[in-house]
């Protein structure tokens, strides 16, 4: 069981094998300390282990504190920096207390205990997240490519690590179709060795296609959490902002970060911007962007690049044959049907407490909604709840909230303003439908 004692001295002990043993690298590293010791694109040896990086590594706000009762540690007052007066004494007072679980977690301490205490350090290395997948990574990386003078380009992508991504796989209710898509996603990113040695390079681009709020977002944010990838995601339209300059020239970069990241998920939403705009009047720069991205969606591979490619669009009956045929694989986000609203709810409510609680009867209510409809539909119980001092909801209140939402929704479809021949309301006739949030 873990204790401030117990995460300070494994913090310790870790440094310490880790500056000696140069057989180790940064993949040996809980990403925790990876974090605090990664510096200029890499982790420089020796560790200093001061009270400062003690902290920061562990959590633990006073870490001299926490050790300063134990026959074998010291501080020095003036650096700060806490070590061992006998080692040996450390080692033995932490494999009696480290569990197989914490043990599997740290590959440098497996690395050197692991034989003894029956841990295969292997397994702990393989468990443990990749440094690809790391914030300081990734940020030392953009460092790298963009100059002060290209920092605009960043406004183009938005790239998080895993870490960053709170939502996983677990957490959404999926089609068996998706369900089926995915696990090939998988499978083919496991055995990319193979598929390259047997000539099978056309795969690894989906095409997500549905309704706003079905999932579309989150399933392909979800997956890049699940499988330790960062997550470069691009809005298409953004190519025609007027702060991003020479527009094919920002494509290109963009399919460069990607590859620079690999291996990584390439999420491009409002994909359907391209057939609009192949078949439109925009600007003669524009178009050759269009193009360009083409050309770059067909010379990206997962199989050569390690780039997993995801487009995303709310209008399918947009795209052209052109568009079409740069996916290997379509996937169908439809509205979610009874049965699957009744699995998202009980998903969205797990960790509320809900007197009476019946989801097949709110599914019911709820025919068209989307999964993020339903999740601000919760919302909307919740902090009406509040108002009431409450914390625990009942089922009226969920049922009330569904009412309220449908009001509200049907209000957005009306043509016009009283008064105002002319001006549209949100969700019109004229304007884009609904999006909440993340679709």
């Amino acid at each position: 069981m873990s204790s401030p004692e117990l995460d300070v001295v494994e913090f310790l002990l870790t440094a310490a094998i880790y500056t000696e043993n140069h057989d180790l690298d940064e993949r040996d590293l809980p990403p925790r300390y990876r974090r605090v010791f990664w510096e200029d694109g890499e982790v420089e040896r020796p560790l200093t282990t001061t009270t400062n990086t003690a902290a920061a590594a562990t959590g633990v706000e006073r870490p001299w504190e926490a050790v300063s009762g134990l026959m074998f540690t010291d501080r020095d007052d003036f650096s700060g920096k806490i070590e061992f007066t006998d080692r040996g004494m450390a080692e033995s007072w932490l494999k009696e207390r480290l569990s197989e679980e914490q043990l599997l977690g740290n590959p440098t301490l497996a690395y050197a205990f692991g034989e003894e205490l029956g841990v295969d350090y292997e397994a702990a290395r393989e468990q443990n997240r990749p440094i690809h997948a790391d914030r300081v990574w990734i940020d030392s990386l953009l460092e790298e490519m963009f100059d002060e003078d290209e920092e605009e380009m960043l406004d183009l992508v938005d790239v998080r690590a895993p870490e960053e991504i709170e939502m996983t796989l677990d957490d959404l209710v999926l089609t068996a179709d998706q369900e089926n898509e995915i696990h090939k996603v998988v499978k083919a990113i496991e055995h990319r060795d193979y598929l390259a040695e047997i000539g099978l390079r056309e795969i690894g681009k989906l095409l997500f296609v549905g309704p706003p709020g079905t999932g579309k977002t989150s399933v392909a944010r979800a997956l890049a959490q699940d499988l330790d990838l960062p997550f470069v995601e691009v809005k298409l339209s953004m190519i025609t902002s007027q702060y991003l300059g020479e527009t094919a020239k920002n494509v290109d970069k963009t399919f460069e970060v990607a590859k620079r990241l690999s291996p990584c998920i390439l999420f491009m939403d409002e994909f359907d911007f391209v057939a609009k705009t192949r078949s439109s009047d925009e600007h003669a720069a524009i178009k050759r962007a269009v193009n360009t991205l083409l050309k770059s969606i067909d010379e990206i591979s997962l199989i050569q690049d390690d780039v997993l490619l995801i487009g995303a669009t709310n209008h399918p009956d947009q795209l052209d044959a052109a568009a079409w045929r740069r996916f290997d694989e379509i996937v169908n986000f439809p509205k979610p049907d009874r049965n699957m609203r009744a699995d998202i709810l009980r998903i969205v409510t797990r960790r509320m407490d809900v007197d009476d609680f019946d989801p097949d009867e709110l599914a019911e209510a709820t025919e068209g909604l989307t999964g993020s409809d339903l999740r601000l539909v919760l919302r909307e119980a919740v902090l009406d709840a509040l108002t009431e001092n409450r914390t625990t909801l009942t089922q009226e209140d969920l049922l009330d909230a569904i009412e309220d939402f449908e009001e509200r929704d049907n209000l957005k479809n009306m043509d016009m303003i009283e008064g105002d021949a002319d001006a549209l309301v949100a969700g019109g006739s004229d304007s884009p439908s609904h999006d909440h949030d993340h679709d």
